[in-house]
């Protein structure tokens, strides 16, 4: 019997079904209401372009706080688009009421500044609980801000705000707007514009760009703290901070505000000695935690009773060098050396 020809197969209902049912559930994995991947494409779509436009929201407000104004390019250039993605951002918010064009400016509607001041409001706080809350590193609060301002409700910032204390400022010395969209500037001036020998206390630090940030951070800076200026040149400028002396380029130092301090004010002793370089054998007591130890590593110190005017011991090291042994009110703790850092010491028998 010759062979059946190659057009002609059998027909097998088990395989068909098989088929359908692949067809059948592809179709809905493309298309399912609300959790198929077309939806889900859309809602993409549609957080970014909200995300596109609550960004420039926040950049027309910070640019009218410092009494600048925004043209489509140097928009496009915060947003880091094309001037077509631009444009159109600015019709949408145009037509919604946000924003007008006056003079060949933007300029923010009362609604539009509204919404910006609640971003803003939103990423400050966020980052005050990173801060506060949590032990993420210093370098990542910005970013992690930049994503969270865009998902939190006004619900949930009112939520975590009370949570917090209901806090006036983020961590950089950042005014937090109000509820109500009230916002008072901090008022600082630029660390490089006061003379040589003038005193002053910090108020804010520039979180971006962030290699700025980073060497700041790297020199102990933080708002509150007080400054005195030493030197000034094209290259740099000089300062003592804690008692101790600082350089920075003037474009770092830029990022640095202050306000004036009055040579009568009275200002704390500047922190002595940090923890690691105690001896073992020796004792000290504790002066202050630095205002640089934030979040659960603070929490963690002082739950392990290093408190102001407690007496610490150092009792071993490790052969290696790090963690060492501390006695602390009868107990042994352990400390590697990037925590015991934070805590300052003055001479064991002497007072506050």
């Amino acid at each position: 019997m010759s062979p059946a020809p190659a057009s002609l197969t059998t027909y097998d209902p088990l395989t068909a079904l098989a088929a359908g049912l692949a067809s059948l559930a592809l179709l809905a994995w493309l298309f399912w209401p609300r959790r198929g991947l077309l939806a889900v494409w859309k809602r993409f779509r549609r957080a970014s372009a909200r995300v596109l436009k609550e960004d420039a929201l926040k950049h027309l407000c910070k640019v009218e706080i410092s009494g600048g104004s925004v043209s489509l390019t140097s928009l496009a250039g915060a947003l880091q688009s094309s001037q077509n993605t631009a444009a159109a951002v600015i019709a949408e918010l145009q037509d919604a009421g946000l924003i007008e064009a006056r003079e060949g400016a933007l300029r923010l509607t009362a609604e539009g500044r509204r919404y910006g001041l609640g971003i803003i409001r939103a990423h400050r706080i966020w980052e005050r609980h990173l801060a506060e809350q949590t032990g993420v590193a210093e370098a990542d609060w910005h970013e992690l801000a930049e994503r969270e301002e865009h998902r939190l409700s006004a619900d949930q910032t009112e939520a975590l705000a009370a949570s917090l204390g209901h806090p006036t400022h983020d961590p950089h010395g950042d005014p937090i707007p109000t509820p109500d969209g009230e916002f008072v500037p901090h008022g600082g001036q630029p660390l490089g514009t006061f003379p040589v020998g003038q005193r002053v206390r910090v108020v804010h630090i520039e979180d971006e760009p962030e290699s700025l940030y980073e060497q700041i951070v790297a020199e102990g800076i933080y708002p509150g703290q007080v400054i005195e200026l030493t030197g000034m040149t094209n290259h740099s400028v000089g300062f003592l901070a804690d008692g101790r002396p600082r350089q920075l380029t003037p474009v770092v130092a830029a990022n640095i505000s202050a306000d004036l301090l009055a040579r009568d004010a009275a200002i704390g002793a500047p922190p002595g000695p940090a923890l690691p370089t105690l001896p073992p054998g020796e004792e000290g007591v504790v002066q202050l935690i630095s205002p640089l130890c934030r979040g659960a590593e603070r929490r963690r110190l002082l739950d392990l009773g290093v408190l102001p005017g407690t007496r610490i011991r150092a009792e071993m090291r490790s052969p290696g060098g790090d963690p060492t042994a501390y006695r602390v009110r009868d107990s042994l703790i352990a400390l590697r050396r990037d925590q015991a850092r934070h805590v300052h010491l003055r001479p064991a028998g002497t007072t506050a």
